[in-house]
Formats: structure tokens, C-alpha cells, sequence
């Protein structure tokens, strides 16, 4: 062979399978050449060695939800220190329950829920489901959202009675949320409708200063055992 052809016709001369059926190999990462896997259909090859891996199947891949440990610094944006930056095979948590293999398309169109702050770390959604994605916007006013948030300082006499309630955020009055202890320099926020600035103004307003915030929970998801910087799968029995 002289003139270099796409990977997914000449697999599927080699099978023989359909060209379609060749891609969805190819897509689902069960095709290597020369030994090194390529997810790639339109990858040009002349006379590599060109095989299929055990197990596979042609399979169409699904839209996946990804749960980020976003570190401090790392914004929610698409710039060049987006946390999505950290959405690459390496930085899968060795310990994740999902059966799911990490894929070059589980990591295209994925789209972001609830942002976090740049100076905050904890839990970030990024998803290519349009229906996870259409539930948490639907649903935004419901999701209850858990942090924990880092302090210094001395609280006013009544500040965690307010904030639990009576404190207004940009104009507003606040919902009212569950705020408690955990430390002597740790307090629980949980609650619905957060936005961005809210918990450090909140905790000015009672004369505290906030060193950190984490976010830990939207709904019913947690991010428990998620080390930073690594992400997981959502898994199947999981819901907002």
C-alpha cells in the first residue's frame, strides 16, 4: 500500500465490517496501529499493523457526566485556566466505579452547571447529556448546594442566626439556609440558589473572614472521596 487511506476503510476491509461499524471501533477505542491506540476514524495509514482489541464492540458512545474536584485558582470559564483544562485521561480517579473507559469524545461538548468561584475548589458538572443538562437548569431553585467554608475572626453576637436568614445579597433578601459549626473555624453552608460572592459577603456581613470555600454537594451527588484535580464518572444510580 503507497497512498496513505483512512483508518476506518481500511479496517473495515480488513474485518470485513461496514464503514460505519468500523468507526464506532475506532471511536470506542478498540482499535490500535502499530500497537498505540487511535480514536480517530479519518487517521491516515498505509501498511501499519492495524487491529482489533478483545471485547469489541460497535458500539455508539454515549453522552457522558463528568464530576470535577475543581482546585483553588482555576476558573469556570474557557480560558487558558479553565478548569476543563483538567478534564484529560490522566487526571481519571484511579478508584472510580464506573465501568466507563475514558474516550477522546467523552471529553468534546461538554458543558458546564453551576460555575464555581475562581478563589473556590469542590465539586463542578460538566455534561454532553442534553437531558442532565436541561434537569439541572429546570430544576436550578431546588438543587440544594453543600460547602464548607474555612474562616477567621470573631462572629457577631447573632451572625449565625443571620445567616441562616435576614441577610440580603446585591439588593436582595436571601433564601433562607441551614449554616452551622463544624469546627471552631469551619462552618456548613447548604441551601438553594447560591451565587457567586454570596458566602463571603454573608460572612463579612457577621465580621467574619473567609480563607477557603468548597463546595462538597449539589443534590444528591457528592463529591466525597474525589481527590483534587481528579474527576469520575457520574455514576448510573446517581441523581441531582
Amino acid at each position: 500500500m503507497s497512498e496513505p487511506i483512512r483508518l476506518s476503510k481500511r479496517l473495515a476491509e480488513l474485518l470485513p465490517c461496514s464503514r460505519r461499524e468500523a468507526e464506532l471501533y475506532i471511536e470506542g477505542g478498540w482499535v490500535t496501529v502499530d500497537g498505540q491506540p487511535v480514536e480517530e476514524a479519518h487517521f491516515r495509514v498505509t501498511d501499519q499493523r492495524i487491529e482489533l482489541l478483545p471485547g469489541a464492540t460497535p458500539t455508539p458512545i454515549e453522552p457522558v457526566t463528568l464530576l470535577l474536584n475543581k482546585p483553588t485558582r482555576f476558573g469556570s470559564g474557557n480560558g487558558a485556566n479553565s478548569a476543563q483544562q483538567l478534564l484529560v485521561p490522566a487526571n481519571h480517579w484511579e478508584e472510580d466505579r464506573s465501568p466507563l473507559r475514558p474516550l477522546r469524545k467523552h471529553f468534546g461538548h461538554q458543558q458546564l452547571a453551576y460555575p464555581l468561584e475562581t478563589d473556590a475548589s469542590g465539586l463542578m458538572i460538566y455534561t454532553q447529556s442534553r437531558g442532565v443538562l436541561r434537569k439541572l437548569e429546570d430544576d436550578a431553585e431546588k438543587v440544594e448546594h453543600e460547602y464548607v467554608v474555612e474562616v477567621a475572626g470573631t462572629i457577631a453576637a447573632d451572625g449565625l442566626r443571620r445567616l441562616c436568614h435576614g441577610l440580603s445579597y446585591e439588593g436582595q433578601p436571601l433564601p433562607q439556609l441551614k449554616v452551622s459549626w463544624q469546627s471552631e473555624t469551619r462552618l456548613r453552608f447548604a441551601g438553594k440558589q447560591f451565587r457567586p460572592g454570596q458566602i463571603g459577603h454573608m460572612c463579612r456581613a457577621v465580621g467574619l473572614q473567609v480563607l477557603s470555600i468548597k463546595r462538597i454537594r449539589l443534590g444528591g451527588v457528592s463529591m466525597a472521596k474525589l481527590p483534587v484535580g481528579e474527576w469520575r464518572y457520574l455514576l448510573p444510580q446517581e441523581r441531582f
